[in-house]
């Protein structure tokens, strides 16, 4: 029998911690290799974390509402299989490049590698842990709190709760059993399972999505208002100063990260989409009946980001220290607003073997299971290079930040109606076009404006090129 440490998985790019939402196995219990056996919320999703090898569990290292570093101990098995002394890659988003080990026997005799380590050993470390988790406790971002102004809740109890028709009111007057008072899946569900405590006989009722629960409303829903759904407090009447949420205050470090990391660099292009403008609408209503799916402007827009990079390579790479590490493999990530108003960046993973339909296809479930918190970790992993539609936000044009460690990222403005010069055998002529910004920041350490221009130009080349007699 060999009993083995489980450690934390790596959950995609530059996610550095977990927060544990509850174990879903209890020391004692059987389990098999793939068997979920706790739940983790990190500031992009939350998922289920499956065990590593099959075996009984002994040990559960961290407990509900812990804080936990990637790569940290969180249960022990004891195991019949055995085990190579050598790291195993994580089986939940982890990275090819840097595997992370996840099955280490332990042994009797000291040994240099520190991860092969005495009982004893791992008993300590996983002290040192306990202490560092508590201490995490105090910070408010990271894990829940006693105090209901401010309370956090993870993904996954949102998403629950607005299935349910739960709003923010009566979410907060629900005990949690998690730590300070943090509100669990398992407190969200025994709730329901209850009746829900209600009665004003509404739990039943026909809602209106207000971002959280719902509003006992038959009109047609309104687009949630973005912004933090706590309330904030004053201290004089003038001013609200309203806790910024976890993943607020995540974006806000990578992007000023970002700047500090990556030279900004923009380039714009005016483009003509009228052809494209005009196809769609022509090829829309038979491309649903035959697909099932809405044509979006999105996957046409992605068609085009890797047509170019297949023609420039060297804007799909990453920067590590005086490296250039060329990318191979195209994988376009596309921001999404989610109805916090917070943004999320789900990845087509090698989107330069799917055609038109495929791309849809993947564009339509991504951004749909995005908003309805859905999302996996290796959903939101391994982006090479960036795109944000701000079209759909009435934007023209604007300056996007890059996602580290990429070094370019486009925005895609609205699509505007605007008098054209148009270039004719007979002459030049004055018409009515269908007009697009396309805005290109790039980090000017290994993107020169040539290449950085070139490429927005590219871009705009094959989307006023598009085939308009092309097939569905």
């Amino acid at each position: 029998m060999a009993l083995i440490d489980m450690v934390m998985p790596k959950m995609g790019e530059s996610i550095m911690e977990c927060t544990v939402i509850t174990w879903l196995k209890k020391p004692g219990d059987r389990i098999e290799a793939d068997d979920s056996i706790l739940e983790v919320a990190t500031d992009k999703v939350d998922t289920e974390v499956p065990a590593i090898c099959a075996g009984i569990l002994k040990e559960c290292l961290v407990h509900d509402g812990d804080v936990v570093p990637i790569g940290a101990p969180i249960a022990r098995i004891e195991s019949e299989e055995t085990v190579e002394n050598e790291p195993i890659e994580s089986p939940v988003g982890a990275s090819p490049l840097a595997p992370t080990p996840s099955l280490q026997p332990h042994s009797s005799s000291p040994s240099a590698d520190p991860s092969d380590r005495p009982h004893s050993e791992v008993l300590e470390a996983a002290r040192g842990l306990e202490a560092s988790i508590s201490s995490m406790r105090t910070r408010p971002d990271l894990v829940g709190t006693a105090s209901f102004a401010g309370r956090f809740y993870s993904p996954l109890v949102l998403n629950i709760a607005k299935e349910e028709g739960i709003g923010r009111e009566e979410l907060d007057r629900i005990p949690g059993s998690g730590a300070e008072n943090r509100l669990t899946k398992n407190d969200i569900m025994a709730y329901v399972g209850e009746g829900r405590g209600r009665s004003d006989g509404s739990a039943n009722g026909v809602g209106v999505s207000d971002g959280v629960g719902v509003k006992q409303e038959t009109v047609a829903p309104l687009p949630p208002a973005p912004g933090p759904k706590s309330p904030g407090h004053s201290l004089n009447g003038q001013s609200d100063i309203i806790q910024m949420d976890r993943m607020r205050k995540l974006i806000a470090q990578r992007m000023v990260e970002s700047k500090q990391i990556s030279p900004h660099v923009s380039s714009f292009v005016e483009t003509d989409m009228t052809p494209i403008v005009q196809w769609r609408a022509k090829i829309k209503d038979d491309f649903k009946r035959q697909t099932g799916e809405n044509l979006t402007y999105t996957p046409i827009l992605i068609e085009a980001l890797v047509k170019a990079i297949k023609d420039f390579p060297m804007i799909n790479v990453s920067v590590d220290g005086d490296t250039i590490i060329v990318k191979k493999s195209i994988n376009i990530g596309m921001a999404v607003a989610l109805p916090s108003g917070n943004l999320i960046v789900p990845v087509i993973h090698h989107a330069d073997q799917y055609n038109l339909v495929g791309l849809t296809k993947k564009v339509n479930d991504l951004s749909k299971r995005a908003r309805e918190n859905k999302l996996t970790a290796d959903d939101l992993a391994n982006g090479t290079y960036t795109m944000s539609n701000i079209g759909t936000f009435g934007n023209v044009m604007g300056t996007p930040i890059i996602l580290q460690p990429q070094v370019a990222i486009m925005a895609f403005g609205a699509i505007v109606k605007k008098p054209a010069v148009i270039e004719t055998p007979q002459g030049d002529l004055l018409g009515i076009r269908q007009l697009m910004f396309l805005s290109h920041s790039y980090d000017h350490r290994v993107v020169d404006g040539s290449l950085g221009g070139q490429f927005v130009k590219r871009v705009s080349d094959y989307l006023e090129k598009f085939d308009t007699d092309r097939k569905i």
